[in-house]
């Protein structure tokens, strides 16, 4: 475990040399409340080396190193927001193995499956949801954390083979740099949906209220006891609580039998807070802003549909990856306007 300045510093060259380097994450989403990343597992020619950024303060050199390569991770997507948000880091690229295993027509892309069919080796994934924060790991926790780098050159070289075989070399690259956009563009905080919470359509404009001043008083309490919302009050309980107040029912029966006596007066306060809202205050109910298409477009609709699932039938691609059915909807309102969004290759597959 590399959890010192100078064990880092010492390691750095191997990574500034290094001819590939897989990189994978661990956080403590399941037990900690915000979550941080726990673990950075890196493999290289030389070896693996499980990183402890708990441990060591100044990651910048690190980071500054593998920056200079194209690194070599697998469903991306997480690892990448998690590394944005902690430590403001941005690959300049990726091969990502998730990815590949999907623009090739694979439909059990998940690293175990891919490592089974690939290598022959078949994982054990008893760590998938350890608390990652633990000092120090157990031997099975390490074994599972490098795992998830090790094998990754062998399979992007067989992934790498099929890809240029295929003509979809470009597809992917192009892919990965989508990916890293949508996972570290910082998006301004909506602050009045961060809080509305599954179920919460069906609540009335008061019951919105007291919803939102409930969901307030979750997080303080989630962030004082460093444990997820969900161990605090779940949705449901939320939504519940919300509809009642506003009902003028008690909220009583609904509350979980462990709450304790501090958090129950908490929880009656948010309740309070949010009734006493007045109601030119209270949150509006979304609207749904869909509209109706016109013939022309469900004619444009149905033929882009047409052409896009045989394009992927014909590359046994699954039909998403080229575009989604809101894609589609919003192409056949105005081609012109959205077809920017869609990446080189899908848009020819589409034209």
């Amino acid at each position: 475990m590399i959890d010192t300045e100078k064990k880092l510093t010492a390691f750095l060259p191997t990574i500034r040399t290094a001819a590939w380097i897989a990189v994978d994450t661990e956080a403590d989403s399941l037990h900690a409340y915000p979550e941080k990343i726990c673990l950075i597992q890196i493999s290289t020619v030389a070896g693996d080396e499980l990183v402890d950024p708990l441990a060591i303060v100044h990651l910048d050199p690190l980071l500054d190193a593998l920056n200079a390569h194209q690194i070599i991770m697998h469903g991306a997507d997480y690892d990448l927001r998690l590394l944005r948000k902690h430590h403001e880091f941005v690959p300049s690229a990726i091969f990502d193995t998730m990815l590949a295993a999907r623009l090739l027509g694979e439909r059990q892309f998940g690293l175990g499956s891919l490592v089974e069919k690939f290598l022959g080796v078949k994982l054990e994934k008893g760590s998938q949801k350890a608390n990652w924060a633990r000092r120090p790991l157990t031997e099975r926790m390490e074994i599972y954390a490098r795992n998830d780098t090790h094998y990754l050159k062998p399979i992007v070289d067989r992934l790498r083979v099929e890809l240029e075989t295929k003509g979809r070399l470009a597809w992917h690259e192009e892919s990965c740099a989508r990916l890293i956009d949508d996972c570290t563009r910082l998006e301004p905080v909506d602050h009045d949906f961060v809080w509305r919470v599954k179920g919460s359509h069906a609540l009335s404009r008061a019951g919105l209220a007291v919803l939102r001043a409930l969901w307030h008083w979750r997080e303080t309490q989630a962030i004082a006891a460093n444990r997820p919302p969900f161990f605090v009050l779940s949705h449901e309980i939320l939504v519940g609580l919300a509809d009642a107040a506003a009902a003028q029912q008690p909220v009583e029966p609904l509350l979980p039998r462990h709450l304790s006596d501090g958090r129950r007066a908490g929880l009656a306060g948010a309740i309070q807070a949010g009734l006493r809202v007045p109601p030119d205050h209270y949150p509006e109910i979304p609207r749904n802003r869909s509209r109706r298409p016109t013939e022309a477009e469900r004619r444009r609709y149905i033929d882009l549909e047409r052409r896009r699932d045989g394009q992927a039938h014909r590359l046994s691609l699954d039909p998403t990856l080229i575009a989604s059915r809101a894609t589609l909807s919003d192409l056949a309102h105005n081609w012109e306007v959205h077809a920017g969004g869609l990446m080189q290759w899908q848009r020819e597959l589409l034209a």
